[in-house]
């Protein structure tokens, strides 16, 4: 909406809208919190029962605060507006299930997740060129445009799924996509890519922050699915548009282990029969905190220093030439 230089926001411009992003979702989260459905308490989850009565589902105020202040501050192209679509789609799967009083099943979350991803396979594969930079090794790899569309639906699927499992202890999903994002962020400052969505990184990064002043413990709402299927969504995109998908992994590495170890462990268990990981609970941060008496404060502390440290390594080695 606003007027740019050079193909990007002029730069007091991009400013204002990041604080107005931050500001925002602080400010709508505390007016309309009351208005969110409330947690009925997670049975299975260790110290689930202590989330019961509290507003659930900030992930659609803080979504929609940020697509707003896309619009109005950040350049929109075609793709961009379809990825910012396909959010808003995600964040309102979530926020329905949230709101259910009933919850959706695995399978029905499943199967829209997977609609989001190959929209995205799609819409990235017709505005987007099917090579990828290895940039650890510093070279450009073309793969087979259905073999790379198929691969874009498995990122994003499992990205959006390993976010959404990782969300369990007050500020840990939330503190590691910062993190994460702002891994993907330096990976573009570095080598050049990325456009105009590295500024959408940070305005979706300090979103999140804005949600994270109410939720840090002892927290005073959830995130929901509404806001942790989009955080999964939104990382997925922005790896992609980094164009060194493969990063994702070191990057995203706590968020991998913590949400998607259960997941592999139970498809083995439902559908092969296999049982891994018989002593380990998953997601691991049950496990830290239950077997291994770490604290809520402890654990989203200590997984972000894991993160961090791995980033920092991540961002050196892309240093040397």
């Amino acid at each position: 909406m606003f007027s740019y230089i050079s193909g990007g926001t002029i730069p007091l411009v991009a400013f204002i809208g990041i604080m107005f992003a931050f500001l925002a979702t602080c400010f709508f989260i505390g007016k309309f919190k009351q208005f969110l459905p409330k947690d009925a308490g997670r049975e299975y989850a260790h110290d689930g029962k202590l989330s019961a009565g509290k507003p659930r589902g900030a992930g659609f105020i803080f979504v929609l605060v940020f697509l707003a202040s896309a619009l109005l501050f950040a350049e929109i192209n075609t793709e961009i507006a379809v990825y910012l679509i396909l959010l808003f789609a995600a964040m309102m799967t979530g926020f329905l299930d949230d709101a259910a009083k009933a919850p959706w099943g695995e399978y029905k979350k499943g199967l829209l997740d997977l609609i989001i991803a190959v929209v995205v396979a799609l819409t990235y594969l017709k505005y987007n060129d099917n090579t990828i930079t290895i940039a650890l090794l510093h070279m450009d790899v073309t793969i087979p445009a259905v073999i790379f569309g198929i691969l874009i639906v498995v990122l994003i699927w499992a990205s959006i799924n390993v976010t959404n499992c990782s969300d369990g202890v007050d500020g840990l999903s939330g503190t590691l996509t910062i993190i994460t994002l702002i891994t993907i962020y330096i990976i573009n400052r570095i080598s050049g890519t990325g456009g105009q969505t590295s500024y959408m990184i940070l305005m979706f990064s300090v979103c999140i922050l804005g949600y994270l002043w109410y939720n840090a413990t002892p927290s005073k709402l959830l995130m929901g699915d509404a806001g942790s299927r989009a955080m999964g969504l939104f990382i997925g995109v922005m790896i992609l548009k980094s164009d060194s998908p493969l990063l994702y992994i070191p990057a995203a590495l706590v968020l991998i282990l913590d949400g998607g170890l259960g997941l592999i462990k139970v498809a083995l268990l439902r559908f092969c029969k296999i049982h891994i990981l018989k002593n380990i609970r998953t997601p691991l941060h049950d496990h830290v905190r239950k077997v291994m008496g770490w604290s809520n404060t402890q654990t989203v502390f200590r997984f972000a220093i894991i993160q961090i440290v791995i980033s920092m390594g991540i961002v050196y080695l892309l240093l040397i030439k």
